[in-house]
């Protein structure tokens, strides 16, 4: 007796996980994936897509740092509901490349952060802008 009364309760607690797994499973399905954000893969991405002619001057590890510091200057703003990569951004971005030594122009890293756009866009994480 005490053996049926274990085996119907284990019975029971496995019906009731296999209901909850699969109600959540179910409304996960349903919600688009969320967008993640891999810098190798954004390296790789990016570099595929800019200009010849930036692509000429400006490695994988220069096109890395750039996303980088771009990165950084979007973490400096949190309040931010709104992903902007604007002339802020591109400012930003200039003086801690002047400041490291890097002899990027200003052409090379608006290429790079336009293309970060495109990214972003890509992966579903930005979309196009919103009028204010």
């Amino acid at each position: 007796m005490v053996i049926a009364a274990v085996v119907l309760a284990g019975i029971i607690v496995f019906v009731i996980a296999a209901v909850a797994i699969g109600r959540e499973t179910g409304r996960l399905a349903q919600l688009p994936p969320r967008p993640v954000f891999d810098m190798d893969e954004a390296v790789e991405w990016i570099g595929e897509r800019l200009p010849f002619e930036v692509t000429a001057e400006l490695s994988h590890d220069d096109v890395r740092q750039i996303l980088q510091w771009s990165l950084d200057q979007l973490s400096v703003r949190p309040d931010d509901e709104v992903l902007v990569v604007d002339d802020e951004t591109l400012a930003y971005v200039q003086v801690r490349a002047r400041d490291a030594g890097h002899p990027w122009t200003e052409a090379q890293i608006q290429a790079v952060l336009d293309v970060q756009i495109t990214y972003l866009e890509a992966i579903g994480a930005a979309g196009p802008e919103r009028e204010l």
